[in-house]
């Protein structure tokens, strides 16, 4: 090919209209790109997150909406002495940093009473160590009452006049009466004494007579 021909095809201006047109479209994907970015992400816009403890989850939801937050309920919990759905826990924590479109996930709190399972107590330990494990778990306990059996043993779990059975579920708020042995007769009498050998007593007599001669 000929070096003027091929050098005269650059003067063209279909050929550098093409050039133009294709550099503009470069430059204008590579601005919308940068915007897109900004926007998707929210560069440089950050927002402190708030306390939100005590806060109804409903309430908490439109504030932060406001903001270009979620605030999302992923647990719930149980404080009877805090109103029910209001904010017990939340992550982020308040006074972190976060960006638009992030979510801050909550724990609620439940309108009712956590249920637990009654142990394994029945018939199968003492009034102390029933006592122990109860309270532990979270239980009140009322005044243990006397039934027929061996002192300080547990034989039943009541709620109200109710028996439980072991495994079964009940309010943590309920409380609890264990019925427990009274004991046999006898039981209070405690023989401090030891019983003597026959020998050993004809010993120690042997031993006074001597001693008085």
């Amino acid at each position: 090919m000929d070096i003027k021909v091929f050098l005269n095809k650059f003067k063209s201006r279909f050929l550098w209209g093409n050039i133009i047109a294709m550099f503009i479209v470069v430059i204008a994907l590579f601005i919308g790109v940068q915007f897109w970015l900004a926007d998707y992400t929210h560069h440089g816009e950050n927002i402190e997150v708030p306390n939100l403890y005590g806060v109804s989850y409903e309430e908490a939801v439109d504030q932060m909406s406001g903001y270009g937050v979620f605030v999302v309920a992923s647990d719930t919990g149980y404080n009877k002495k805090m109103d029910a759905n209001c904010i017990l826990v939340q992550t982020p924590r308040e006074g972190t940093h976060i960006k638009m479109g992030r979510t801050i996930y909550v724990t609620i709190n439940s309108p009712s009473s956590p249920k637990v399972k009654i142990p394994d107590i029945i018939d199968n330990t003492s009034c102390r160590e029933a006592q122990a494990r109860l309270t532990a778990i979270g239980f009140v306990l009322l005044e243990p009452k006397k039934v027929e059996g061996e002192r300080d043993w547990v034989y039943g779990v009541m709620a109200g006049d109710k028996p439980l059975q072991t495994g079964q579920l009940v309010s943590i708020e309920t409380p609890l009466t264990l019925m427990i042995g009274r004991g046999f007769e006898g039981d209070d009498e405690t023989d401090d004494m030891l019983d003597v050998p026959d020998s050993l007593g004809a010993e120690v007599d042997d031993f006074e007579e001597v001693a008085v001669q």
